[in-house]
């Protein structure tokens, strides 16, 4: 560290102190900042974070509604999510490159730019394919978002803290999932998204404002780009594109369709060329060797595994509400709850961070996601939103308290592998949250469709005119429209309807049910995976991040100084 060169803040004429220097190239300095300027860059950290989330929380909370406002089908809608999660999930990686090749400020300035200007294009609805490409760039900036939102956290926690930005920044974005939801129902009037896009748009350039407002740091700037990373680069984008439309696209036309067959393999093809160069690259940005490490591998598949089973909430019981008729001004109530219960795990996660057991939360988090999973089996036709508060608000929380002590877990070992392996678990770490979300509704919804069948077929099999139950059934239902309908044979036709759309709604309340099942046996899976080794460990009193917790508090000791 001794033979950096000295940073400068030539706007402030502040010559920073070595323990003030950026940990990485791309990243603000640390200086120590006065009690009221690090509330400030706390307050816009958070405000931030959440500006990020609810750039996909808002569309996914009225995707009907979008779909009214542009006149789509839903294969059309689906297009719209594809091009978002398309940008998102792959850009982690290339921005972390601009930002150590441009500088910190001119990649801020680009991000709050592409946002404004993604929010302005969708707020005066040109048509959809502008929708399109504000969509795209919406999902770059938010990954982008997701970088700033880290460093501006970073500047208001005191330096003994600072690790807990990560955590809190993971938790930010989750929480703006249940909040677009809770909020959506006050702006949606008359269906209309006009405020929604209005509103986005007052956000984006109220966060415009505060970042230039009070800015960051400056920080070190280093060559990154090379020849090589273009084709990289391209095929990672084309594989990640075709990967998330198959993923989406494949729950709205089914996965027998031609073409999905097709963008697999473009998929397949395009990953697979991107990590053959990568992997004969004297500086790649993907360092295989590590990433194809026995801790990294586990790690990923941990974190994707914990994204496929909070889908049991947004797939599952948003799900299953909908099946019910609930929309999201009856649901109003159970958002805020979630919205608690996710604010609850941050704060309650970086209180309890303590990285030399980062295994114990994890498996806590997976443990109450079985056991709420499990009691979620009891739903039934009548089952309201308060009767899933307490089970929902549970997986909610465990689910941002889990994540971050995985993430950390994974910066750890990148850090005190070397600052270029940074670059690779961030890429791998945005790829195991969003591809195993994505992947994870897919799954679930596969799974309920083909139960769903299953239980419509069993009910069929049953209601049949030799059956005295349903000939009752048929009798009530004729008899209580026949004040409004004197013509008996159209009074059959009417009941026999209703009497469908209940067994309708039966069946697909019952698949639900075995969706929760599903879910709780994969978390019961899960729980044994992680805690058989973790308990090996304990008893062996051996930690297998001994050489990370040391690097660790060097890095803290240094900044003490």
């Amino acid at each position: 560290m001794t033979d950096r060169q000295p940073l400068f803040d030539h706007a402030a004429g502040y010559r920073f102190k070595p323990h003030e220097m950026p940990i990485l190239p791309g990243s603000p300095a640390n200086p120590d900042h006065p009690g009221a300027r690090r509330a400030a860059y706390l307050a816009i950290g958070i405000f931030i974070g959440l500006l990020g989330g609810s750039q996909n929380g808002f569309l996914l909370a009225n995707s009907g509604a979008v779909q009214a406002e542009f006149a789509l089908t839903p294969v059309e809608a689906g297009w719209l999510t594809v091009a978002f999660y398309s940008t998102y999930s792959c850009l982690s990686m290339l921005l972390f490159r601009v930002r150590q090749h441009f500088g910190i400020q001119p990649f801020v300035r680009w991000a709050m730019a592409g946002l404004v200007a993604a929010n302005f294009v969708q707020m005066i609805g040109p048509g959809y394919y502008p929708e399109l490409v504000a969509r795209a760039v919406a999902g770059i900036t938010a990954a982008g978002l997701s970088a700033l939102t880290i460093y501006y956290l970073m500047q208001g926690l005191p330096a003994a803290m600072r690790v807990g930005g990560l955590v809190i920044s993971l938790g930010l974005a989750q929480i703006a999932f249940p909040l677009t939801r809770a909020l959506s129902p006050v702006l949606l009037v008359d269906n209309d998204m006009d405020h929604v896009f209005q509103f986005q748009f007052a956000l984006s350039l109220l966060g415009f404002g505060l970042v230039y407002l009070l800015r960051l740091p400056p920080g070190e700037r280093k060559e990154t780009f090379e020849p090589l990373d273009i084709p990289s680069i391209a095929l990672f984008i084309v594989g990640i594109s075709a990967l998330c439309a198959f993923l989406i696209q494949g729950r709205i036309q089914w996965w027998d369709t031609p073409w999905l067959g097709y963008a697999l393999a473009v998929a397949i093809l395009c990953l697979g060329g991107c990590f053959l160069i990568e992997a004969h690259r004297k500086t790649p940005m993907l360092d295989l060797s590590w990433l194809s490490s026995r801790a990294i591998l586990s790690l990923a598949a941990i974190g994707a595994t914990v994204r496929v089973l909070v889908a049991e909430q947004g797939f599952g019981a948003s799900g299953m509400f909908s099946a019910l008729g609930y929309g999201n001004q009856q649901l109003t109530g159970y958002f805020w709850v979630l919205t608690g219960a996710t604010f609850g795990g941050m704060v309650l996660s970086v209180v309890r961070l303590d990285p030399k057991d980062l295994t114990r939360p994890v498996l806590f988090a997976v443990f109450v996601i079985c056991i709420a999973a499990f009691a979620d089996t009891r739903s039934g036709v009548m089952s309201r939103p308060q009767d899933l508060y307490w089970t929902q608000a549970a997986i909610a929380f465990a689910a941002v308290f889990a994540m971050g002590p995985i993430m950390m877990e994974g910066m750890l070992r990148a850090l005190a592998a070397g600052q270029r392996f940074v670059i690779s678990f961030i890429a791998i770490f945005s790829l195991s949250q969003s591809m195993g979300g994505l992947a994870g509704s897919a799954l679930l919804s596969a799974f309920h469709t083909i139960r769903l069948k299953t239980h419509l077929i069993d009910a069929g099999s049953t209601l049949t005119l030799g059956n005295i139950q349903f000939g009752q059934a048929l009798s009530n239902a004729a008899r209580r429209v026949a004040p409004v309908q004197s013509d008996p044979a159209l009074q059959q036709q009417v009941a026999s309807s209703s009497i469908s759309q209940s067994v309708s709604r039966e069946a697909a309340v019952l698949a639900f049910n075995d969706v929760f099942f599903l879910v709780g046996t994969l978390a019961a899976v899960t729980f044994a995976v992680i805690f058989v080794p973790w308990l090996i460990n304990k008893i062996r009193g051996r930690n297998p991040l001994a050489k990370e917790l040391a690097f660790l508090e060097a890095m803290l000791a240094r900044t003490r100084q």
